[in-house]
């Protein structure tokens, strides 16, 4: 029997001779101590070090939870730090993909650690593994705290993803508590006073508690009752399909018809002589090749070049080169040919293009800038071209423009009148509004609810991830602006749709499978 047991001992030592070896890069049997009964599980400066290894862990959690779940804003992250670098480059790739190494290595740590408390072993965390932890920490405060600053409205996308993750993250934390019953009973059974006992067990069931309890104050709008579902929201394409082709182009635009949009959105400026065009930003210089054509005019406003100029430009091959979105399929080699031919697109085309389709169109306007030829001409000029040259059907129109709205009403009846922000419902109806165009961050079922109570519809933009408009069919949202037309058509019902009864039977089973199994752990 005493042999059996040295031999049992022996073997078990290999194991803890690798937890201690990767934890303290204490490889040799006679570098280790165990903990005695009652004894602290590592020295004071340890236990001093230890917090911040679980602070370090539970913000390298919430940044890497944040930065996933801000995966539908990636392309306007990158656009942010294009303009001000003056280069395109991935980094919203880059930052995820930083976030999970560091959180995957400070949890190896963490499971280190609470292995080695389970096998009675002293923690010592090797000074590299320390500036490790330190860095974690500070990248993850630092990118927060930087988020909060930068760009304050990616809190309220979070706090949309718990709407329709919150049952699946409580079904993780009591697993992570489950786990965590195991290093907490061997501790408080080795404790040899009343009051350690309590100190290591009260707040681990205090936590446990709260977790059992805190799916009673949880709402999603994709819990409901069968049959309570609303239509799924209709497709308007961002700029067409800017995943599948070079935004704001007649190819872009043919994308969105090919895979089943319902509407196409676009940005329109005019050229200095007139005419006008599609092109959001400022500037040629992100979306052409003016840097090859006209390199001493790539800071010039857009609506300074005439029309002639503009069409040199190439509108495509930035496209190819700098893949402005993550996780863009390859294109295939005839796509590839089409892309690399495409040109700026005039206004005038766009509408016969959503003419021809029957597809619903909706632009934001810019103004041309002070000494432009058409700064005070510029609506006259752009309701000739829908009015006279393309002659679109004028119930396919939703006109978003908020300056001119009684004259564009009284010069071309028909339009849908579009507004872009909340308003009382009076208001609205008295200005003849019947759409919504709403930033999804200003998602409410409540609000969504109402509107619709009084016959004005909602148009959420920009909704990319499956996850978001999911949630907005929940909500009843009746339109989406996306730039993932060709992926969101595919969704045949909302993702984590379930029926409250559904949910109650997830959150009692997982409540008392796990109060059954941590009760086992303790009595064992």
């Amino acid at each position: 029997v005493v042999r059996r047991r040295l031999l049992q001992r022996y073997e078990h030592q290999p194991f803890i001779s690798c937890l201690a070896g990767f934890y303290s890069c204490r490889w040799k049997r006679y570098q280790r101590e165990r903990t005695e009964p009652g004894k602290c599980c590592c020295s004071m400066r340890e236990c001093m070090f230890f917090p911040l290894l679980v602070a370090a862990f539970c913000f390298s959690l919430v940044f890497l939870y944040t930065w996933g779940e801000g995966k539908n804003d990636y392309n306007g992250f990158d656009w942010y730090n294009y303009g001000n670098l003056g280069f395109w480059f991935l980094w919203s790739l880059v930052i995820l993909i930083v976030a999970a190494v560091f959180f995957t290595y400070i949890s190896l740590l963490l499971v280190l650690a609470m292995c080695l408390l389970a096998e009675g072993q002293q923690l010592y965390l090797h000074w590299s593994h320390k500036i490790g932890t330190f860095l974690v920490l500070g990248f993850s405060i630092s990118s927060l705290f930087a988020l909060s600053i930068l760009w304050r409205d990616h809190r309220k996308t979070v706090r949309l993803s718990f709407q329709v993750t919150a049952p699946y993250l409580h079904i993780g934390a009591i697993a992570i508590m489950v786990l965590l019953a195991w290093p907490v009973a061997l501790h408080a059974i080795r404790a040899d006073k009343k009051v350690t006992q309590v100190i290591i067990v009260g707040p681990y069931l205090a936590i446990l508690l709260f977790l059992f309890l805190i799916p009673l104050g949880m709402y999603s709008p994709c819990i409901r009752e069968m049959g309570t579902l609303g239509p799924k929201p209709a497709l308007i394409g961002h700029r067409g399909a800017p995943m599948l082709a070079p935004e704001n182009t007649e190819m872009s635009f043919l994308k969105t018809i090919e895979h089943g949009g319902d509407g196409l959105e676009t940005d329109v400026t005019i050229s200095y002589d007139g005419v006008p065009f599609l092109m959001h930003d400022d500037t040629l210089r992100r979306t052409t090749n003016i840097q090859e054509v006209y390199p001493n005019d790539t800071g010039k406003a857009a609506s300074f070049f005439s029309w002639d100029a503009l069409q040199k430009l190439n509108a495509g091959t930035w496209f190819l080169k700098n893949k402005p979105f993550v996780g863009m399929g390859s294109l295939s080699k005839a796509d590839q040919n089409q892309a690399m031919n495409q040109s700026i697109y005039t206004l005038s085309s766009f509408l016969r293009l959503a003419d021809s389709h029957n597809k619903l169109v909706i632009f934001d306007l810019y103004r041309p800038p002070e000494k432009h030829p058409y700064r005070n001409l510029w609506i006259r000029k752009i309701l000739d071209v829908i009015l006279k040259e393309s002659k679109i059907k004028r119930h396919l129109v939703l006109w978003l423009h908020n300056g001119v709205r009684s004259f564009v009403q009284s010069v071309a009846p028909g339009f849908q009148h579009t507004m872009g922000k909340k308003a009382p419902i009076e208001d609205l109806l008295k200005h003849n509004i019947v759409k919504l165009n709403l930033v999804y961050t200003d998602m409410s079922s409540e609000d969504i609810r109402k509107y619709a109570e009084a016959n004005i519809t909602t148009n959420l933009y920009v909704v990319n991830e499956p996850w978001l408009y999911s949630l907005a069919w929940c909500s009843g949202a009746h339109s989406v602006t996306t730039n993932a037309v060709h992926l969101l058509k595919d969704l045949s019902q909302p993702l984590f749709l379930m029926t409250p009864q559904q949910y109650n039977i997830m959150w009692i089973l997982t409540d008392v499978t796990s109060a059954f199994l941590i009760s086992l752990i303790f009595a064992l």
